[in-house]
């Protein structure tokens, strides 16, 4: 039986990679992470639990990254180094200069899982997992933004090509600035095969029109919500998601469409550190 394969944003959850908080998460400056105050580690801990726990209700593997990595606050966010295709691991060049180190971790946790590497980003290619998004098993979307370059772009177009994959680049906004983290998926999140939920504001209007000729529909984040990650919603399986607490007008659009929702507070793992709940995740099996 498969053990990995995740070519897709919204079939059903079977296997995912978690990492709690650590010590380097909790000691963490927030000037030099960009984030918006300490993270208590008890707290953090607590709240990590709560999303593990709502992953294995859905009937998700859980699986623990678990290498020790000082330094490395976000690597928290494991959804970023790496991606997970049919053949094996894409092994990701992050963007974020702080977290380089994290690749080669991850490498090494895929290897001890048996998930072969299928490709290494190199050179002067930047790309993280936040910027990678799924529209169907053989089209990805690529945001292009502070995070990933073109030649990142053109990597994964050399990795994913003989797998059949047509990858899309999405010109990003400047918004925040290089400091701060905005991924493509900090604006969108796939729920179904044909709805997504979006910041509507910052989508680049080209993607917005590619994704309306798909047959693609939207559930709209208000702007009050945006910061609050309204927008970061990981699919457990088609309609059935998990997203932050205090987004409840997001959760009632979704609910609305017939979506089922989980929620769970992240104060300290998100909410102070720039990462829903896709980005604490990554997926390595689903379907």
């Amino acid at each position: 039986m498969k053990s990995y394969g995740s070519q897709s944003m919204v079939e059903p959850l079977r296997r995912v990679l978690v990492r709690r908080p650590e010590r380097s998460f909790a000691e963490a400056d927030p000037v030099r992470w960009h984030y918006t105050g300490r993270p208590n580690l008890e707290i953090a801990r607590q709240e990590h639990d709560a999303l593990v726990a709502i992953l294995r209700q859905s009937g998700a593997e859980v699986l623990y990254h678990d290498e020790f990595l000082p330094d490395h606050a976000d690597a928290i966010f494991v959804h970023d180094p790496a991606i997970v295709t049919d053949r094996g691991a894409v092994i990701l060049k992050m963007g974020k200069v702080l977290r380089e180190g994290e690749e080669a971790a991850m490498a090494r946790c895929f290897e001890r899982l048996g998930i072969p590497i299928l490709y290494t980003l190199h050179g002067e290619a930047r790309a993280e997992g936040g910027d990678l998004l799924w529209l169907d098993h053989d089209t990805l979307a690529v945001g292009q933004g502070f995070r990933t370059n073109a030649e990142g772009l053109r990597q994964l177009q050399e990795a994913l090509g003989e797998l059949g994959v047509k990858v899309i680049p999405v010109p990003l906004p400047y918004f925040g600035g290089a400091e701060a983290c905005l991924h493509l998926m900090s604006l969108i999140s796939l729920v179904d095969h044909d709805l997504a939920v979006a910041y509507l504001p910052l989508l680049p209007v080209p993607f917005w029109q590619y994704l309306k000729g798909r047959g693609m529909r939207f559930v709209e984040v208000p702007e009050e919500e945006f910061p609050t990650m309204g927008p970061n919603v990981l699919a457990l399986a088609p309609r059935q998601c998990v997203m932050l607490e205090g987004n409840p007008v997001t959760k009632r659009r979704l609910e609305e469409v017939g979506c089922r929702v989980f929620t769970f507070k992240g104060n300290e793992i998100s909410l102070k550190a720039e990462g829903g709940p896709t980005c604490l995740t990554r997926p390595i099996l689903r379907g």
